[in-house]
């Protein structure tokens, strides 16, 4: 069975992306699609502003938090992204993120989480899609989408999903477990430390 990844997008103090990846986790535990679930909370991992002085796609990472970075990812095989909506679009850690690596991120497929108030975080989700299949990454149609998600919180900050939410997220570890037994055979093998893909054109080299 597959490892799953849950990426905590929001870093910043007080957020509420963290008691929804709670809720997330347990809910893929009670699914049993998954071997191992990785969750990761990106204000944890505290990558600086992307620092390496050479492409992800060679894979020569000259840092410690980069290689550690790029090992975790590796390891997972499908994403659920929780993620809140910052002024129409998703969150700078994320990007940054994704940003830093490029076969580690290939051929895996990712379910949305989005939350907000009454868009529900749903023009962040658009948003990211163009980034997700540049990275060759597959989102799903089937997400789950938390308008008001304020709402949803206890008094102890716990996320209370109600029976949509909860049928929601099913749905979209089924299509999870699904997509990523299709992608698995078009993921190229792991890559020894230090070497990454050939050297190709790309449209910047920043």
């Amino acid at each position: 069975m597959p490892k799953l990844g849950i990426i905590v997008a929001s870093t910043r103090p007080g957020r509420v992306g963290l008691p929804v990846a709670r809720w997330v986790e347990a809910e893929a535990r009670t699914h049993s699609g998954f071997d191992e679930i990785d969750l990761i909370d990106l204000a944890e991992v505290g990558l600086p502003f992307m620092d390496e002085p050479e492409h992800p796609r060679l894979g020569r990472y000259t840092h410690r938090h980069t290689r550690d970075w790029s090992a975790r990812i590796a390891a997972v095989d499908a994403f659920v992204f929780v993620m809140p909506e910052y002024n129409h679009g998703f969150t700078a850690p994320l990007k940054n993120a994704l940003d830093y690596l490029h076969r580690e991120w290939l051929y895996k497929p990712v379910g949305l989480v989005n939350y907000g108030g009454i868009a529900g975080g749903t023009r962040a989700a658009q948003m990211i899609k163009q980034v997700l299949t540049a990275l060759k990454m597959t989102p799903l149609v089937e997400s789950v989408t938390i308008p008001f998600v304020s709402r949803h919180l206890d008094d102890d900050s716990v996320f209370v999903p109600d029976e949509t939410l909860s049928s929601s997220a099913k749905t979209m570890l089924d299509e999870l477990v699904r997509t990523e037994a299709a992608l698995r055979p078009m993921r190229p093998a792991p890559a020894e430390p230090g070497v990454g893909a050939a050297p190709a054109r790309s449209g910047g080299g920043a």
